[in-house]
């Protein structure tokens, strides 16, 4: 496929890709945890999982080999840029507006950890707190700080007697995730966040979620298509159009190196 030929500077382009992918970085939690194998390109269009089946025909003696596979979805988002403020740009100097790009990488961004930790039912994809046979811990409340720790080694210990002993990560809803800058003991420095981090040495992460999810590397990985890049698509009368995008799927290799976390309350 012909890519446009661009009608401004291409170092525009180049910065807006830059701008995209810091900004994507500072919402995307489950990269920093997980293995990610690629960029295999856009036309990675499934990944393989799991063993091939086979199956042999007693009627003429010929065996069926088929590979089982995954889709890997492809993400993007469209957002248009004025062409008279590119032209205001580079003709007078005067800055431009990417609010429109950090608006549609943060709704790309969004989409990815949806997909990883959630996963997509209509497209037969499993996610880090949805996947069958995972370890799962009804928690206590965790507005006692001690709960919160015992119900943390609990998780552990559910890991630990699956043999995955870590290292691990943690992931958290808000409200979670942000009651942990309590004090761990009344007149201590130490906040309860640090002395968890002992725990998940992997990282703790606040993730659109419901409860919590702690997690080994051995739990899966991230296979990525086309990794996240910003695209000129077509100029109009008025603006110039692009697109975010990206594809990149959860294949989960160990069900059982995960606990999903619910705490009362």
């Amino acid at each position: 496929m012909d890519t446009p030929t661009l009608p401004f500077d291409p170092v525009i382009l180049d910065r807006m890709e830059e701008m995209a992918i810091a900004e994507a970085r500072k919402i995307l939690t489950a990269r920093r945890f997980l293995p990610v194998e690629g960029p295999f390109g856009l036309g990675y269009l499934a990944a393989p999982v799991g063993n091939d089946d086979q199956r042999q025909h007693a009627s003429h003696g010929a065996t069926t080999i088929i590979a089982r596979t995954i889709p890997v979805p492809m993400i993007f988002r469209h957002f248009t840029m004025s062409r008279r403020r590119v032209s205001a740009h580079l003709e007078l100097g005067q800055p431009l507006d990417f609010s429109q790009l950090g608006q549609a990488t943060f709704e790309l961004a969004a989409r990815e950890d949806e997909l990883i930790y959630q996963g997509d039912p209509e497209f037969g994809l499993a996610g880090l707190c949805t996947v069958e046979n995972r370890n799962h811990l009804d928690a206590g409340n965790w507005n006692d700080v001690e709960q919160v720790l015992r119900d943390v080694l609990a998780a552990v210990t559910l890991l630990d007697n699956a043999h995955f002993h870590g290292p691990y990560a943690m992931v958290l809803e808000p409200r979670l995730y942000n009651n942990l800058f309590r004090r761990y003991t009344e007149g201590s420095d130490i906040l309860q966040i640090d002395h968890l981090k002992g725990l998940c040495t992997l990282g703790i992460y606040k993730a659109d979620i419901r409860g919590g999810v702690l997690a080994a590397p051995e739990a899966g990985t991230l296979l990525v298509g086309e990794d996240l890049a910003v695209a000129f698509t077509f100029p109009d009368s008025a603006h110039f159009n692009f697109t975010v995008r990206e594809s990149i799927v959860l294949r989960i290799n160990a069900p059982k190196a995960i606990c999903t976390i619910s705490p009362k309350g």
